[in-house]
């Protein structure tokens, strides 16, 4: 009797062990459809400091906010290569000119250009038909963003510089990038006007503003500060509206190409929606600013950057030693050669001014995500996501 029950256990037992092995096997082979897919999706970004993420660490980064995006929400495993880098420039296609190393994208630097980076990609993708998604900036730097802060310009030199600087540039660009990479969505981003009606005017802006003051002819009288606010102001706007109305022109002219030969590509337009209070020193500014008192600011100004300033950006300590390393002391270097070089060494500390702070890459990554679902629910993904490559 004993023995009877002892084999009906161990028939038991036998049974419910393969039973639990054919459901662990029917798991393992279940559709694809049953179970969130994985996929390997590459990210290549390009432009200049907006688009890099200047003074913000990697995992602030707009890019890399979009990454985690996908990742988590389109059950995508990305890589990213990230050519952009500070100071880049549009440059054109075929042509060679003066690189220099960037170690460090922090460091501003107008080479390698954009198509520079487009070559540079090229060269690291072992198929470039396997880029998936593509963020891309460019022309703020072609325009020279120095050119807002001085009050003696005006909202026409500022619209045509757009106009020139951010239109046809952009259209090659962008054609290029659609040539290069033919699986890939590109979505482009724009720019923000860096001074409004909400920046503060205390002392220190004041001063700042009659600093970069510059006169284009002799005879024009020198303005108040509130007549320098006032055209600052106006610069900035006119800034923003002509330069998204220029990078939106490309993107459909682009687009336009795109349809005449029956391409499955879109190029979207990501708009910055910037607000007065968001603006450079305001109270609620999406970009960074200086991390020093009132009265260490003044002294900086008054006496040419003997006394030194910081930037309030997350990688300023870092970016320091970077500047002093790359602008480092030439032998036999003269009295001219030294101020120029310390005088860039200033610069380059205080390059994450004006830029996007962590606020500021939260909003450029939602405007590049709303694009990417609008990108997705026309088009889909491009190519055949179980191919994979290393993009880095």
């Amino acid at each position: 009797m004993k023995s009877a029950l002892s084999s009906k256990f161990q028939i038991t037992i036998l049974a419910v062990v393969v039973f639990a092995l054919a459901a662990a096997i029917q798991a393992q082979t279940a559709p694809v459809a049953d179970r969130a897919p994985v996929h390997d999706f590459n990210l290549l970004v390009l432009g200049d400091s907006i688009l890099w993420g200047q003074g913000l660490k990697t995992e602030h980064k707009s890019w890399y906010l979009v990454k985690n995006w996908l990742e988590e929400n389109q059950h995508l495993t990305v890589r990213e290569r990230v050519q952009a880098h500070a100071g880049a420039v549009i440059g054109s296609s075929g042509t060679a000119p003066p690189r220099a190393l960037t170690l460090y994208g922090e460091i501003n630097s107008a080479w390698p250009t954009l198509h520079d980076q487009i070559d540079d990609a090229v060269r690291a993708i072992r198929d470039p038909a396997q880029v998936d998604l593509v963020l891309v900036d460019g022309c703020i730097n072609d325009v020279n963003a120095r050119r807002f802060l001085n009050a003696g310009n005006s909202s026409q030199v500022i619209e045509a510089l757009a106009r020139e600087k951010c239109g046809a540039p952009v259209e090659d660009l962008l054609t290029r990038v659609t040539s290069t990479f033919p699986n890939a969505h590109i979505v482009l981003t724009g720019y923000y006007p860096v001074i409004s009606e909400k920046t503060s005017r205390d002392l220190f802006m004041r001063a700042l503003a009659k600093r970069f003051y510059a006169a284009l002819s002799p005879e024009a009288r020198r303005p108040s500060d509130k007549e320098m606010f006032e055209r600052l102001t106006a610069i900035s706007y006119t800034w923003y509206e002509a330069s998204n109305r220029a990078l939106t022109a490309a993107v459909a002219k682009t687009n336009e190409q795109l349809v005449a030969r029956g391409s499955r590509q879109r190029v979207s337009f990501a708009r910055i929606p910037f607000r007065p209070e968001h603006a450079f020193a305001a109270r609620e500014s999406r970009l960074w600013g200086f991390d020093a008192t009132t009265i260490r600011k003044m002294l900086a100004l008054f006496t040419f950057g003997k006394v030194s300033l910081q930037a309030n950006d997350e990688v300023s300590g870092r970016r320091w030693s970077m500047c002093e390393d790359f602008f480092g002391k030439q032998p036999d270097e003269t009295d001219a050669q030294k101020r120029v070089r310390k005088y860039n060494v200033m610069v380059c500390r205080l390059a994450a001014i004006a830029h996007p702070n962590r606020k500021g890459a939260v909003m450029y990554a939602d405007a590049i995500k709303e694009q990417v679902q609008n990108l997705m629910a026309t088009t889909g993904w491009l190519r055949n996501n179980s191919a994979t490559v290393p993009a880095q």
